[in-house]
């Protein structure tokens, strides 16, 4: 089996973008500070899945 190289640099900085958006906008929606001004579940679910994307692209990370 070939040894695979270091991930690129784009990928880990996808990476994180994902997560840590996700998080940011998680935290914004409960502090009312996202479009619409109350929280909604739509927001949750995006912040949610973008933590959930930036997850699974870890186990691609080398």
């Amino acid at each position: 089996m070939k040894a695979k190289g270091p991930s690129p640099r784009w990928y880990v900085i996808l990476m994180a973008s994902l997560m840590g958006g996700g998080l940011l906008l998680i935290i914004l929606n409960y502090m009312g500070l996202v479009p619409g001004g109350d929280t909604d579940n739509v927001y949750l679910l995006i912040g949610l899945g973008g933590i959930g994307t930036g997850f699974a692209m870890t186990l691609n990370y080398h």
